[in-house]
């Protein structure tokens, strides 16, 4: 079969009704949208944490531990969508893997169900605790703010 440019054009077609959507709302949103600038507004937004005290502050532990267990499991999407897709033919009777690339596959799930074990018995997702814990030293951060304000107005 030879290779012929038009069997891409409902890609090109995808990409260009993408753009346009995208490029449409946001010009929508520029000319009708609200034009009120306020002190939170100007504020830099991160993870919808407010920007208090040092910018070279420590991030907690727990941030870098969602973020490889999401790397962990993003990980395990990109080999598992190909090896769905080559199952079928490598269980053929043709090649005869069947119950070597099932085997395999189930071997990787179960090294992955006991990271998410392990993550789960550390306490990675249990976020009641941790956000209690923040709250409160962001709060006494504010304090301490407060205090360093009214000892030099003073």
């Amino acid at each position: 079969m030879p290779f012929q440019l038009i069997d891409y054009a409902p890609v090109l077609l995808m990409f260009i009704v993408a753009a346009g959507f995208a490029i449409t709302f946001i010009t929508i949103s520029q000319l009708v949208g609200q034009r009120k600038r306020t002190r939170t507004k100007l504020m830099p937004y991160e993870c919808g944490k407010d920007p208090v005290g040092s910018a070279r502050e420590r991030f907690s532990v727990k941030f870098y531990l969602i973020a490889m267990i999401f790397i962990l499991f993003d990980i395990e999407v990109i080999f598992l969508v190909p090896w769905a897709v080559v199952f079928k033919k490598l269980s053929s009777p043709e090649y005869g893997l069947s119950n070597v690339v099932y085997l395999e596959m189930l071997f990787f799930m179960i090294l992955l169900a006991a990271g998410l074990v392990y993550v789960i018995k550390k306490g990675a997702f249990d976020w009641k605790q941790a956000a209690g814990r923040e709250a409160e030293a962001e709060a006494r951060l504010l304090e301490i703010a407060e205090e360093r304000g009214k000892k030099k107005a003073a």
